[in-house]
């Protein structure tokens, strides 16, 4: 039984040995002699690569210029302004006073927490940088200059000054919601 296995696997490889070797003829030769006739009768054209561009460097300048956000430029954006006097009058005490210590942080990373009376005086709960500060009218908040004006049972209200568009400074009210805690 082996021995035939072995005599029809050894047929069937020599079969397919000369089937293979019936197709690798004369075609092939054919074969090349049409694609060197094709390649020869193809010419690419490849439009030239136009000339660099001269490079001239420019002198860096900017270092000798004032920082942006330097007080020196503020005021002297404030003086070229046509309308100096009521836009010195907002920036003008704001840089001359000392800074309090809620002026460090943004206005969206701070939370009222809760109201209060004191002394016949409303006191509002501010809670920022996982610390408790109690405010009053007239003390500031925020990056933008901002001074408490009213303070209520579920807001306070503040007025900050802030630069437009056109880098004027102008007074824009904000206001700080009371955010109670889900449990």
């Amino acid at each position: 039984m082996r021995a035939v296995l072995r005599a029809t696997g050894f047929a069937a490889v020599i079969a397919i040995v000369g089937v293979l070797a019936g197709c690798s003829g004369s075609d092939q030769g054919e074969l090349q002699r049409w694609m060197v006739e094709q390649r020869n009768q193809v010419r690419p054209t490849v439009p030239p690569i136009s000339e660099p561009k001269k490079f001239t460097p420019q002198a860096y300048t900017e270092g000798v210029q004032l920082e942006p956000f330097n007080s020196q430029k503020l005021t002297q954006a404030l003086r070229r302004e046509s309308n100096q006097t009521v836009n010195s009058t907002l920036i003008a005490p704001e840089l001359a006073r000392r800074k309090e210590a809620l002026e460090a942080f943004p206005l969206d990373s701070m939370a009222m927490v809760g109201s209060l009376t004191r002394n016949g005086q409303p006191v509002a709960l501010v809670t920022s940088d996982k610390l408790l500060y109690q405010v009053r009218v007239g003390n500031y908040l925020g990056l933008n200059y901002g001074r408490i004006t009213k303070i209520g049972e579920t807001e306070l209200t503040l007025r900050e000054i802030v630069q437009d568009a056109a880098g004027e400074w102008i007074e824009r009210m904000a206001t700080l919601q009371l955010q109670e805690r889900s449990k």
